[in-house]
This record gives C-alpha cells, structure tokens and sequence, in this order.
C-alpha cells in the first residue's frame, strides 16, 4: 500500500450522496471483471491453458455483456457520487468496446501488421518458481488447441470478405519462422535458458527435458501448420481492397472503431479536416525551425539532407541504445520541475527482440522496460530518438505505468482499463513537452520532434483517408513522405499499420489536442498560480 501522496487528493474526500446506488455500481462492475479476467485468463487467472476464442465463446461473452449494460441502466446515475459517477462512464465505455468487437467479430481478424497472437506470450523473462514453470508448460501444450480456433475463426473471415488487407499481412509470416524450430533455438524455450537457483537442479533438468519434448511435439508442429495457412491460405484470400468502410457493414464499423479508439464520437470528416488543419500549421512551424538551422535549400531537399546524411544514424545497436539512454536519464533530471508525484519503479531500456524487429516500430514502452529498434540502423534516425523516447519511455508510456501502480486507490477494472486517446495522447503530448523540459539540444533533433508531430497529424488525413475515402496504399506513402523526414523503413511500416488497423492511428493527436487545450485553460484561468506539476498530476491521476 502507498501512502497517499500530498499531490493526489484521496479518493475518500469525495463527497458521497446515495450510498445503495454507489454500492449497486461498485458490485456489477466488480463482479464483472472478476468474471472477465477469469474468461479472459488474464492475470493471476492466467491459468493452464489459453482462453478460448471460438465463435460460440464469442457469443457468450457478448450475451454476458449485454446483459451487464442493461444492469447498468437500471441504476441512477444522479444519485452516484461524483467519484463513482466517473467509474460508471469508464465502465459503460469498456463494455461499449467490448460488445462493439464481439458484434463486429473483430476476432476473425486476430492480428494486425506489428501484432500477432502467435508471438504474443512469448515470455520475456524466466518465472519465478517451479509451480509456473509448470503452469507455462502447460500453456505451451495448449498451444494446438488455442491456434485451431484462430485459424476456424480466420477462415470465417475470409469466407464473408472480413480479413487483414493482403499488403499488411506480406511478410509477416516470417514472424512464424522462429517457433517452427523443435529444439532450444525456439524463442518459447528461453526461460529455460536460465532458471532461478532456487529451483533445485534436478527440478531444472526435469522441466527442460519436457520443455524439448513439449516443444519439439507439440508447439513446433502446431506453428508449422498456422504457417501454411497463413502462406496457403490467407495470404491468397486476404481482400485486396485496404479500407475498413470496403468491409462487411464497413462505415459502421468504422465509426465503431474511431469511438474505440478516441471515446469521441467525431465523424471521419470531422477528423480529416482537424488533420489538414494540423498539417497546415506544423508545415509552417518546420519552415521556421529549417531557417534555425541554417539550412539554404527547399523543405524536400532538406529533408532529403536528414534522411541520409550519415552524421543522424547510429554506426552500432549499442550507439542507439546509448542515445535513447541519455535521453531518459535527462528527462529523469527535469521530472521534480514538472510532475509532483513520482513512481518509485524504473523502466529499462532494451532492443526489440530480433524474431519481430523487421516489422516492429520504432519503439514501444511499457513497465517493465522500453523497447528500441536497432534493426536496419540506416532507417533509425538519431534526430527523432529523443522524441520516441520522451513518448515511450519518460514521462511517456513506461512512466505512466509505474506511476499508475502508485497513483490514487482505484477499483480493480479502471486499474485495468486503457484507452488509446488518453495514453497516446499523453505520450505525444510530453513530446511537446520536451520544449519545456529542454530537452531538444539542436535544430536537428527540433525538426526530429516536428516530423513527429507531423506524422500523428497525418495520421488523422491518412487513415480517414484510407477507410473512408478511398485512398490508395501509394496515395498514403506519398502523403506522409512529403511531409515528415520519416525513413522510407518507417513510413511504409506505419501505413501498413494503419491499413491494418482502423481508427488506432487517430488517438494520438486527438488525445493531445484535448490535453493541450485543458492546460490552455488552466493557465488562462489560473495565470501566475498555474503549477504545471499540479496540472500533469491532475491528469495522470485519471490512471
């Protein structure tokens, strides 16, 4: 238990107003995400083997939770308290997406451009004790069992035209490749590599002799055989067409996915237009930073000029890393002028493991460590390091998580619930704040910030663009290629990842449009007394 912080106003000085309502609440969403998490097999409710995810599974969960939303709406939202009343709108919004993606049938499409549930529990770490040693073994014999139901499930998909667009899913079958192998090079036997000594060596021998077994019987072939459906099948019948509005019930979808993803009910037009808006100031805000650098020519031949001089790349994975490394420790530096409460976790700093790092991003941040990119060097400029590190690792994504685990008591399932436009959001908006931490040391790494900038305001034109009006694969590279000095790597990457996925792309800027426009408010209203330590708190007290 964390002692309440002078920063954090405890939960319990909310004024409460009609009890048997608060009560009504806190039990249905309590009793929900027990059940959830039990369904789902999630946390210490992990289990044995993986959820299952047919179609009649599907339809008991949607059964489930509409069921609980119809409860919801029998209890008086006037009468909560305003605490309460906050865990209501978040827990009727988490039940909205997750009746959305069952009535969609999002699941017969379970993976994306840069995310796979073949690869995704794949452990980074050994475990703790022989007991999950055990518990993982079992999983891994689950394996056949949990791939058949994807695989029935991909093959609805593509029976009624609902699938991963083909250009997003060329290539990724190499993901697979790894894991075919029946033998220690399989990346699911790392954790046997090196097992805690508390574990007694002949408990050790035992547990990696069945993890060969296990994995050369049972794991390897059930890969080998999604692999040949993936290359046989899906990458023949995926839709050539790249829109989700081209999908079954597409513009329907679509907006589900933009409310998804933002919790704002925007139109695609409405976005497109706050994109091009977007756009149209950071072009002049680059023309400006392009002149601090002294730089004679055009906007292209200058960013021509950073994607290839060879001063902006890394020569060696540990250079970059490096960098990335004094980039996070500065901002650990400025943290105590900008936010009050501080997680007492630190996050590591790792390269993305080789086995995805083709058609991974550029990074990504999450508690235990930030991942970095140091495939293919020559597509990582140095100049836009120190804002994905600001976004991914402090005070962005790993930050927020740490102090997430720390912040304001918070009922179970809102310590569960993420919403892209909130954490994205905040993740581009501390990009920005790098201006004020002093973070950005040249014009170089200024325009780095910029080009990012500028591609999340892209994102906004390209993926309504995309899934709503039409546009083309080569229509979208052109758009972001003349307008963010990007790595041709990292921009074919990201459109992929957009086609792959409707409305995702949207959260980042939206988020940070509202989160920018809130501090523009307080300093108006507060003038000399705005503390922008106060302020972040206030915003990632939300959790």
């Amino acid at each position: 238990t964390v002692a309440p912080s002078p920063w954090f106003p405890p939960v319990s000085a909310q004024p409460q107003t009609d009890a048997s309502a608060d009560a009504r609440l806190r039990a249905l969403y309590t009793e929900e995400w027990n059940w959830r998490q039990k369904e789902l097999g999630r946390g210490p409710a992990a289990g044995d083997r993986f959820a299952p995810v047919d179609a009649a599974s599907q339809q008991a969960r949607l059964a489930y939770w509409t069921t609980t939303l119809a409860t919801l709406d029998t209890i008086p939202f006037d009468q909560l308290s305003a605490e309460e009343k906050v865990n209501a709108q978040i827990f009727r919004t988490s039940l909205r997406e997750l009746v959305s993606d069952v009535q969609y049938r999002t699941f017969e499409a379970p993976f994306n451009s840069d995310t796979f549930f073949w690869t995704s529990f794949t452990p980074r770490q050994g475990f703790a004790n022989a007991a999950a040693y055990r518990s993982y073994l079992a999983r891994l014999r689950d394996v056949p069992r949990y791939f058949d139901e994807q695989i029935t499930n991909m093959r609805a998909g593509l029976a009624r035209g609902y699938s991963v667009p083909r250009v997003s899913v060329i290539g990724r079958d190499q993901t697979i490749e790894p894991y075919v192998k029946g033998d220690a090079g399989n990346p699911l036997y790392a954790p046997f590599a090196q097992m805690p000594s508390g574990i007694p060596a002949a408990d050790q021998d035992a547990l990696r002799a069945e993890a060969n077994t296990v994995i050369r019987d049972i794991v390897a072939p059930a890969y080998a055989k999604l692999l040949t459906m993936i290359r046989q099948e899906y990458l023949e019948k995926a839709r050539r067409t790249l829109g989700a509005s081209a999908m079954p019930d597409g513009q329907a979808f679509y907006q589900a996915q933009i409310e998804k993803h933002t919790t704002l009910t925007l139109t695609p037009q409405q976005i497109h237009d706050i994109g091009l808006k977007e756009v149209a100031r950071l072009e002049a805000e680059m023309r400006a930073t392009k002149d601090k650098a002294k730089f004679k020519g055009t906007m292209a031949e200058f960013f021509t000029f950073m994607r290839t001089d060879p001063q902006f790349y890394a020569k060696t994975p540990r250079e970059l890393l490096s960098y990335s490394a004094y980039v996070s420790k500065k901002a650990d530096d400025k943290l105590a002028e900008i936010i009050g409460f501080l997680p007492r976790r630190r996050h590591g700093i790792r390269p993305v493991p080789d086995a995805i790092a083709p058609i991974y991003t550029g990074g990504r941040g999450g508690l235990e460590a930030c991942l970095m990119n140091t495939y293919n060097l020559p597509a990582r400029p140095l100049y836009t390091l120190a804002s994905l590190t600001l976004h991914e690792c402090t005070p962005g994504h790993s930050f927020q998580a740490a102090l997430a685990l720390e912040g304001p008591e918070r009922p179970a399932f809102r310590r569960g619930t993420s919403f892209s436009g909130y954490g994205e959001g905040w993740g581009l908006y501390v990009e920005w704040l790098g201006t004020v931490m002093g973070i950005y040391e040249t014009p170089y790494e200024d325009m780095g910030r910029l080009a990012y900038e500028m591609w999340r305001a892209c994102r906004l034109v390209i993926d309504t663009g995309v899934h709503q009006f039409g546009w083309t694969r080569d229509q979208a590279l052109a758009y972001l290629r003349e307008r963010a000095p990007l790595s041709e790597h990292e921009i074919t990457t990201e459109i992929d990842r957009y086609i792959a996925w409707p409305g995702q792309a949207l959260a980042y800027k939206l988020g940070e449009i509202q989160i920018r426009r809130h501090r523009r408010d307080a300093e108006e209203k507060l003038g000399a007394k705005f503390d922008q330590r106060r302020f972040h708190d206030a915003i990632l007290a939300i959790g």
